[in-house]
């Protein structure tokens, strides 16, 4: 099923929650709707769902405007972060319980209901599962339940709100796999929101990043992380560091010392050099780098982030090499760029 969302906005007494935003999901894709709390996200979510109705603009469900239709006419599967499972049905009943309320002339058979719950189950990879009860399981298999319950009704479109956000950080990277195998097998056009870069990232087709009820930028995981399409998404996609620099001539200085960086077209005046930890590399020679003075030094795994004071500014830079080649370093140390990104300082004051 096809999504197109088109130029919808959405007020809650004249407060703007989302601001003109357009997108087209492709049937049969996974997408995640990224970004920090208050970007729109989940609005944007429950207006596709049809749990609110637009301000303006239109959804549309294939060829069909599905703005003003109940969540019941668009046929949507919903999975909620918090499983909002009945605790006193078992899990057979939960699975089954989209169907059993069906009017009576759409409503399969018990017989039917009963083997659907089943299937699902072992779908979910639950199997045998179906006579417990919510309480008797963990948060990981509640989830799931949850998710067979969205797909018991064969939604056209199934809709995920922060599905793991509850769970522990192990048994949400083991549903995340397990979810993206199971998207393969069904095939669904399925929407998730995540606040969780990696889990955006790993999971989604398309990532779909948001800030202040607009879209950034929508793209694989790699043209998010390798070419983010603004400060803001270069900043909130994956470590980072913000230099303040100024631009002259094509010439790209901090402070009075020109940097060792091919010329720029932006124009002349504050700029904002942006560089991932792991794109800085030693160098031996300060001219045309960026010196600064050790302050910290931390392990991460199979690297140490050592953290650079920029003369007397306020900048940082955090850098990650390495942990063997670390032991080396100490006192005064010079960085080259490997690749960076660089944007006109109003730019970055928006997008803050």
């Amino acid at each position: 099923m096809d999504i197109s969302i088109e130029n919808i906005r959405k007020e809650f007494e004249r407060f703007p929650a989302l601001h003109d935003v357009s997108l087209d999901i492709r049937s049969g894709e996974l997408i995640a709707l990224l970004g920090p709390s208050g970007s729109g996200k989940t609005t944007l979510l429950r207006l596709i769902a049809g749990l609110e109705f637009l301000t303006s603009g239109r959804i549309l469900f294939g060829n069909e405007d599905a703005s003003h239709k109940s969540v019941q006419e668009r046929n949507v599967g919903f999975v909620f972060q918090h499983y909002a499972l009945f605790k006193h049905m078992t899990v057979a009943d939960n699975v089954g319980f989209g169907l059993r309320v069906r009017p009576r002339s759409q409503r399969p058979s018990r017989a039917e209901i009963r083997r659907r719950a089943e299937e699902l189950l072992e779908l979910v990879q639950l199997p045998g599962l179906g006579k417990r009860f919510p309480a008797q399981l963990s948060g990981g298999q509640r989830q799931r339940v949850a998710l067979a319950r969205a797909l018991a009704i064969e939604p056209r479109v199934l809709l995920l709100d922060e599905p793991f956000g509850a769970l522990d950080a192990k048994v949400r990277r083991e549903l995340r796999r397990w979810l993206r195998e199971l998207h393969e097998r069904t095939g669904h056009t399925t929407v998730f929101v995540t606040h969780d870069q990696e889990e955006a990232m790993e999971l989604a087709d398309r990532v779909v990043v948001m800030s202040n009820g607009k879209i950034e930028q929508v793209g694989s995981a790699d043209d998010i992380y390798d070419a983010p399409a603004s400060p803001f998404v270069f900043s909130f996609i994956g470590a980072s560091n913000a230099l303040r620099v100024h631009v002259e001539a094509g010439r790209v200085y901090l402070d009075d010392r020109p940097l060792e960086l091919p010329r720029t077209n932006l124009p002349d005046g504050p700029a904002r050099l942006y560089l991932r930890p792991h794109d800085l590399e030693v160098s031996r020679d300060e001219a045309g780098s960026i010196p600064g003075v050790i302050s910290a030094v931390r392990r991460t795994s199979g690297a140490r982030l050592i953290e650079l004071e920029i003369g007397g500014r306020r900048d940082r830079l955090e850098i990650e090499l390495p942990a063997e080649q670390s032991h080396r370093l100490n006192g005064r140390l010079a960085v080259r760029p490997r690749k960076w990104q660089l944007y006109r300082d109003d730019e970055c004051r928006l997008a803050s």
